[in-house]
């Protein structure tokens, strides 16, 4: 990546996304945060600038400045995102940690942050702006909708479906074959067995809707 990078929050996910821009030679130009009391602190030596709709950085991206959203709040990251789109004409880039495993046949969309030690096998698809945090594995033939937030540790076996602004919590097993709906919410342990529900939370071993 030629350009340098602004990131979009400031928070643990937008150090984590400074930390994997880092470890892969990208400049991180700085940080921006709603949050006035981070305004002014470095992490790394980069700097927290200011808002996130502060029009003197906002203008920086396109032509000479890349963006990252690195906002764990789904809602708040589509929010975000369109901003981007609409008033940047820009889709954020993505930010995949040097130790991730990312097949040549695998298929990402924009925006998405790809943790330590994470693996997404052949024919794995990937959506938009989704997280997935450290060690997590996606099987061959997964698919993962936009906006998905994929736990520490979790296994999305083969031929899983995981629809738009899901969570899927620590550490959970989604079995082959099964279809995870819309908004729905996986608990952190768990192992999924049966299709869940859009809009639904399911917890246990076997997980049971809550």
């Amino acid at each position: 990546m030629e350009n340098p990078v602004l990131i979009f929050g400031a928070g643990n996910l937008g150090l984590t996304a400074l930390d994997l821009f880092q470890r892969n030679s990208v400049v991180v130009y700085g940080l921006l945060d709603d949050n006035k009391d981070l305004h002014g602190k470095e992490f790394s030596d980069v700097s927290v600038l200011g808002e996130t709709d502060d029009d003197g950085f906002l203008k920086l991206i396109g032509q000479k400045c890349e963006a990252f959203v690195a906002v764990g709040d789904s809602r708040v990251r589509k929010r975000l995102v369109k901003m981007l789109n609409e008033r940047r004409k820009v889709q954020p880039v993505n930010a995949i940690h040097d130790t991730a495993i990312v097949s040549g046949m695998a298929t990402l969309g924009h925006g998405n942050l790809i943790a330590a030690r994470a693996v997404i096998n052949p024919l794995a698809e990937v959506g938009q702006h989704c997280i997935i945090q450290s060690g997590v594995i996606i099987e061959s033939n997964a698919k993962l909708g936009d906006y998905v937030n994929v736990g520490t540790g979790s296994v999305i076996n083969s031929g899983v479906t995981v629809e738009e602004g899901a969570f899927i919590g620590t550490g959970a097993t989604i079995i082959a074959g099964v279809a995870i709906g819309k908004n729905a919410r996986v608990g952190a342990g768990s192992v999924v067995v049966e299709n869940v529900e859009a809009g639904t939370t399911v917890f246990g071993n076997p997980a049971k809707k809550l």
